[in-house]
C-alpha cells in the first residue's frame, strides 16, 4: 500500500494562553475544504471542557475523541459522524473502545486499508471479526447498568456538576488555589489548579497522599495539581478533597 499524506489545519487553538480556555466560534477558522472537524471534547491535562459540539461548514462530517467525558452526560449523537472513545476514563478497563458512527460514512473506506483497520470490517461482524476482549467488553456492560441505576445520562450529568462544585467553589473562593482554566470553560472530569509555589505543591501531593488521595500530580506538560473525578468517583471523596484543601489553605496561606 502506497504511503499516504495529510495536512492537518489548526482551525482554533488557546496556546496563546498556555491552553487555559476554549477558543469561540468567531474564533474558529476552517480551511477552505476540510476532509473532516475532530475535535477532542475533554481536555485532561489543562481541564477545559466543550459546552457544546463545535459547528463544522455544511456537509463536513464531525469526529470527537469523547475518551475522557463520554458518557458523563447527555450527547446528541445526530450531530455527529463519527465519536470514538477510549474506555480507560468512564467506560470500563482499558484496552476497549467505543465507537459510534454513521452507517453511511463507514461504508466504504476512503483508501485502501487492511480489512482489520475499516470501521465497516467490524460493523458487518458485530464487532467479533476476530476473538474480541470479552472480559472488557462485560465490564463495560456492567457500567452502562450502574449508570442507568443512577438515573442515566441526565442524573450523571447532575452528579458530576455537583462533584466539581464542591471543588471549584474552594478554589473560586480562595486566595490561595489558583484554578488554570476559564471558569465558563472548565472541566467536570479533570480539575487543574497551582498553588503559589511548586513547593507548596509538593508538600500539597504528599500530604493528601498520607490521607489516601493520591494521583494527584498534574500532567508532566503542565505541572501543578490535577483532579481527576470521573463518573465512578464518589461525591463523599470530592467533600473529603474539598476539606483537605480548605484546612491546607488555612495552615498555609
Amino acid at each position: 500500500m502506497p504511503p499516504t499524506t495529510a495536512r492537518v489545519d489548526t482551525a482554533a487553538t488557546s496556546e496563546d494562553e498556555n491552553f487555559s480556555y476554549l477558543p469561540t466560534p468567531e474564533e474558529t477558522k476552517y480551511s477552505s475544504s476540510p476532509a473532516y472537524v475532530h475535535y477532542t471534547s475533554n481536555n485532561t491535562i489543562y481541564g477545559t471542557q466543550f459546552r457544546a459540539e463545535p459547528t463544522p461548514p455544511k456537509g463536513v462530517p464531525l469526529v470527537c475523541d469523547a475518551s475522557s467525558d463520554i458518557f458523563s452526560k447527555p450527547i446528541d449523537v445526530t450531530k455527529y459522524d463519527l465519536i470514538y472513545a477510549g474506555a480507560q476514563k468512564n467506560l470500563g478497563p482499558s484496552g476497549v473502545v467505543l465507537v459510534i458512527a454513521r452507517e453511511d460514512l463507514i461504508a466504504k473506506p476512503v483508501r485502501d486499508l487492511p480489512l482489520m483497520l475499516r470501521y465497516n470490517t467490524h460493523a458487518k461482524n458485530e464487532s467479533r471479526y476476530n476473538t474480541p476482549p470479552t472480559f472488557g467488553i462485560y465490564m463495560m456492560g456492567q457500567v452502562f447498568k450502574w449508570i442507568l441505576s443512577q438515573g442515566g445520562l441526565k442524573a450523571m450529568a447532575v452528579h458530576n456538576q455537583a462533584k466539581a462544585k464542591l471543588i471549584y467553589d474552594v478554589i473560586d473562593g480562595s486566595g490561595f488555589y489558583r484554578g488554570v482554566a476559564r471558569a465558563e470553560d472548565r472541566s467536570l472530569m479533570n480539575i487543574s489548579f497551582r498553588l503559589p509555589s511548586e513547593e507548596l505543591e509538593d508538600k500539597f501531593i504528599a500530604e493528601a497522599a498520607s490521607r489516601g488521595m493520591d494521583g494527584l500530580k498534574g500532567h508532566r506538560s503542565a505541572g501543578g495539581i490535577r483532579a481527576s473525578i470521573y463518573n465512578a468517583f464518589p461525591p463523599e471523596g470530592c467533600r473529603a478533597f474539598a476539606e483537605f484543601m480548605a484546612e491546607f489553605e488555612k495552615k498555609n496561606g
